[in-house]
């Protein structure tokens, strides 16, 4: 039996106004069709449901049976119509914001305070991205914006805005000779070709071409990087390199990641910065991820 909700509708007004004309009234329909469509429900259950005469109308046992259930199930999907709008309303207003490591810098209450001030109901929820993933969710569309170190593989799928910009530098194991070196510069620095033979760790391949600015291929000429081995998180990275397994360049404010305990970072001379970028899908117009694109390149630019 397939019973509407429209049906259900029409039959407890009936039953709780005793009229045919007011519940008409108040349904907003006319007379003739709400009389319509109870002889079609009637015929539908077997049964009849009220018993009227030119004074009144009354509910039979079967429409008095009927009632209860009726208003419970109006009720219940009362209750599923506002819970799936509350879930739209959730999902409209939510932002998801991709992120390999924190990044830090005051970015993220930055942020979030220019969205919301245009966007009160704004939700920014944060996602942590393995570093296998380079658009930190934008590829796959799990992230709606996301926070990406340039290069980005498929770049022209993207834009973005510049939020920090800072030299990289290089993390080493606590007594490696290279720190004596820096030590006695007067920069506190060593040069990049002091790095050349040295085992690098590297993001996984699927990184593309970050995997390369990480390995700075730019700056090497023919000399390819030895792998020490491959890490996915700033974890890894710290205990691969307080373990010996290689060297690894970070960015200068992603320095407190991984330097702790047995690792330090000196600067390294002889390579270009890193850059730091909120990017969002070219073909995604939705006004919560370009205002936050928007203020992405405000605090990249500086301005207020």
């Amino acid at each position: 039996m397939d019973v509407h909700g429209r049906d259900l509708r029409y039959f407890v007004a009936i039953a709780e106004e005793l009229s045919f004309t007011r519940a008409a009234e108040r349904l907003f329909v006319s007379q003739p069709a709400l009389s319509k469509q109870i002889r079609m429900l009637e015929k539908q259950l077997g049964a009849c449901l009220f018993r009227r005469d030119r004074r009144k109308v009354r509910l039979t046992a079967t429409g008095e049976a009927l009632l209860p259930h009726a208003r419970e199930t109006l009720a219940t999907w009362r209750a599923a119509e506002a819970a799936v709008e509350e879930a739209k309303a959730a999902e409209r207003h939510t932002l998801v914001i991709g992120m390999s490591t924190s990044p830090g810098r005051g970015l993220l209450p930055a942020l979030r305070t220019r969205l919301v001030s245009l966007y009160p109901d704004a939700r920014p929820v944060l996602r942590q991205v393995n570093w296998a993933d380079p658009s930190a969710g934008l590829a796959d569309g799990s992230s709606d914006v996301a926070f990406v170190w340039l290069p980005l593989p498929d770049g022209e799928r993207y834009r973005y805005a510049i939020v920090a910009q800072e030299p990289r530098i290089v993390a080493l194991p606590h007594g490696h000779p290279l720190a004596a070196r820096a030590a006695a510069d007067r920069e506190g620095a060593v040069d990049f070709t002091d790095l050349l033979d040295e085992p690098f760790l590297a993001l996984p391949p699927e990184a593309g071409p970050l995997r390369d600015h990480w390995l700075a291929l730019d700056s090497r000429g023919d000399h390819a990087p030895r792998i020490g081995g491959v890490v996915a998180s700033a974890e890894e990275t710290h205990e691969a390199v307080a373990n010996g397994q290689g060297v690894a360049l970070l960015a200068t404010g992603n320095a407190p990641l991984v330097v702790r305990d047995e690792v330090i970072a000196v600067p390294v001379r002889g390579i270009s910065p890193s850059r730091l970028a909120v990017a969002a899908r070219q073909d995604d117009e939705r006004p919560t991820v370009l205002a936050y694109l928007a203020a992405a390149e405000k605090v990249g630019a500086g301005t207020s």
